[in-house]
């Protein structure tokens, strides 16, 4: 099994490709180890449906098959888009440094699937979620990276990626805001509301005693080492069905919460699109659908010639 995650043969040369190509993700566009590793999966999806084929002999009729494969198989319209980008990125880095001439995967595009929109809690089911007091150390952590996830948009990897110094300013009371370091290795101060403050300072009371010596992270699990994703992803889970939040939350429902409810109260879609860390407006722009969902159901609800009798 191949790094990128599917059955290939040893003597595969389109290994060694694939190997230069990740250290050029890795080093010289300097993306994440997780982005880097979802490019590598998808194009081992290519390689697993065109076994042996040398990639200057993949042609377009040859990448439209491996995509009606791949639909067959259920992967959505958005799946396939993305598999589709990580294709283009290896023909776009074969043709600077290799020479090859031709992208088979010019002009394929993936099929149109429903369009789905980011899911957020409501404001109220907000403050069920993190009013609640934490009890010991662990749950002064979590409300701490919970407060944080929501009160600055914060996406998982940046939250668990955090340092020690990057949130100084915010817990001494020095402009309220912390560093992350986004995709593209693209770093940006976001702030941090009052009550996010307030848990990174008791948490950090706490964060003492567990650390290991040495440690940088900002958030560390029982054994004082910086937490993984997926220990974050199984406490929220876990804070919320004691909260007695029915939908599963998850960290990005916390990111969809924040911007939901900025642009519910401002209204700023290019100050959300800065926090966010997003590179272009039309990405920010899905969180004005649930804007507009939010005041629907308010107007169905308050408006009296709305209301079913």
């Amino acid at each position: 099994m191949s790094a990128a995650g599917w059955r290939a043969r040893d003597d595969d040369p389109r290994l060694s490709v694939l190997a230069e190509f990740r250290r050029n993700l890795e080093h010289e566009r300097r993306l994440s180890p997780h982005t880097t590793s979802n490019y590598c999966r998808d194009i081992g999806r290519l390689f697993e449906l065109t076994p042996g084929m040398p990639l200057e002999r993949i042609q377009p009729q040859t990448v439209r098959r491996a995509v009606a494969q791949l639909h067959a198989r259920g992967l959505s319209g958005r799946t396939l888009a993305r598999m589709l980008s990580s294709w283009r990125a290896l023909y776009a880095w074969l043709a600077r440094h290799r020479g090859l001439a031709a992208d088979p995967c010019a002009g394929v595009r993936a099929p149109r699937g429903a369009k789905t929109l980011p899911k957020a809690l409501s404001p109220d089911a907000a403050g069920r979620l993190l009013d609640p007091q934490a009890k010991g150390a662990l749950e002064v952590r979590d409300k701490a990276m919970f407060e944080l996830c929501y009160s600055s948009g914060l996406r998982l990897a940046e939250l668990v990626s955090l340092d020690l110094d990057a949130s100084a300013d915010a817990v001494h009371g020095q402009g309220g805001e912390v560093t992350v370091t986004g995709k593209g290795r693209k770093t940006r101060r976001v702030p941090v509301g009052a009550k996010a403050a307030k848990a990174l300072a008791a948490w950090l009371e706490q964060r003492a005693g567990l650390a290991v010596p040495g440690e940088r992270a900002l958030f560390v699990s029982n054994r004082g080492t910086r937490l993984t994703a997926r220990m974050v992803q199984m406490r929220l889970a876990r804070w919320a069905l004691k909260c007695g939040i029915g939908s599963h939350v998850h960290p990005h429902m916390l990111r969809h919460s924040f911007a939901s409810h900025m642009l519910q109260s401002s209204g700023d879609l290019r100050a959300v699109q800065e926090m966010l860390g997003h590179s272009s407006i039309s990405t920010t722009q899905v969180y004005t659908h649930l804007d507009f969902q939010y005041l629907a159901k308010s107007y169905d609800a308050a408006h009296p010639r709305a209301k079913k009798k």
